[in-house]
């Protein structure tokens, strides 16, 4: 019986060793999501700017968009403001933003200063949308295809390396798409 607790390390050493092995190659800051291929989330919340006016799922069908999560409190979302007012304005990119978490008046404040680059605010104070899409934290950006079915999952700060590499060509293959 002693002999066979003497194997014991051996054998919690090779399990770490397979565990270890598995994360080898893959990128720490790629983060798997559930929702690449399935419709997005029924959802009823409020317009950041008039909260008398509700948006509901039907908002991401019709056309190619970029959802992007992001709040105040956000120093990266900060970061990424101003390419995102760019691909709105010079690249006619539809974004509709998803206020994460946030207090709404410091939100409205922050698009103010540093423009809105959305042709649509939702406002999730609770992170409600945010957990059913699986949200990290922000900013995140979603490409939902005119179905409203989400194609493409970025987390972190969208500029323009990511534009030319990524959001781009998918946007494109996914207007072409019937």
């Amino acid at each position: 019986m002693k002999r066979l607790l003497l194997f014991v390390p051996v054998l919690l050493v090779v399990i770490l060793g397979m565990v270890l092995y598995r994360g080898i190659g893959k990128d720490p800051t790629e983060l798997e999501s559930t929702m690449i291929g399935r419709q997005m989330p029924a959802f009823a919340l409020e317009d950041l700017q008039d909260p008398q006016k509700t948006h509901d799922s039907s908002l991401m069908r019709g056309k190619v968009q970029l959802l992007n999560v992001w709040g105040t409190w956000c120093p990266a979302c900060r970061d990424e403001h101003g390419f995102l007012v760019k691909m709105a304005e010079d690249y006619g990119v539809s974004i509709i933003g998803l206020n994460y978490k946030d207090d709404r008046q410091e939100a409205l404040i922050w698009l103010d200063r540093l423009g809105n680059p959305y042709s649509t605010s939702i406002y999730d104070p609770d992170g409600k949308l945010g957990f059913d899409m699986g949200v990290y934290g922000a900013p995140e950006t979603y490409l939902v295809d005119a179905s409203g079915t989400v194609r493409y999952r970025h987390v972190g700060v969208v500029d323009q390396a990511l534009w030319d590499r990524e959001l781009k060509p998918l946007l494109d293959q996914y207007r072409e798409s019937p």
